[in-house]
């Protein structure tokens, strides 16, 4: 098999809510909500660069469509990352987060390998880490 991580889907509780917080919130460019026309189709895209797509699905509708249980019991067993240019853009992403109604769990520090880095849950508890890595290149 060829890898080839192209969709990072987040189940949500309330499609309207995240949206605005990934949108407004954060400034992530999308077409908004679409297929809505579909029963259980409603989706939102964001189109991230590098050829990856981070989509919000209700979590009732993602739960029928692979067959599972609607459970919270996961969220917070894996952490997004999210790797910016400068310790600045960390700053500046957490401050955006945090104005936008998310729960800053660990404010932006100097960390034991040697980067520089914050987390925050986004309205339905999803782990996310901003962090600048001096060993790492951010692509724009």
């Amino acid at each position: 098999m060829k890898p080839r991580i192209k969709v990072l889907t987040l189940a949500v509780n309330n499609l309207e809510r995240s949206l605005a917080f990934y949108r407004d919130g954060l400034g992530l460019p999308t077409e908004g909500i679409i297929g809505e026309e579909f029963e259980d189709g409603s989706v939102v895209f964001f189109h991230m660069g590098d050829d990856l797509i981070l989509a919000l699905y209700p979590a009732p509708s993602l739960s029928k469509d692979a067959k599972i249980r609607v459970t919270q019991a996961r969220l917070g067993a894996v952490s997004i990352g999210h790797i910016v240019g400068s310790r600045e853009e960390v700053d500046s992403i957490m401050k955006q987060a945090a104005e936008a109604g998310a729960i800053i769990t660990d404010p932006a520090s100097d960390r034991f390998w040697g980067g520089y880095s914050g987390y925050f849950h986004d309205p339905d508890g999803h782990l996310w880490e901003i962090a600048w890595n001096p060993q790492w290149t951010a692509r724009d």
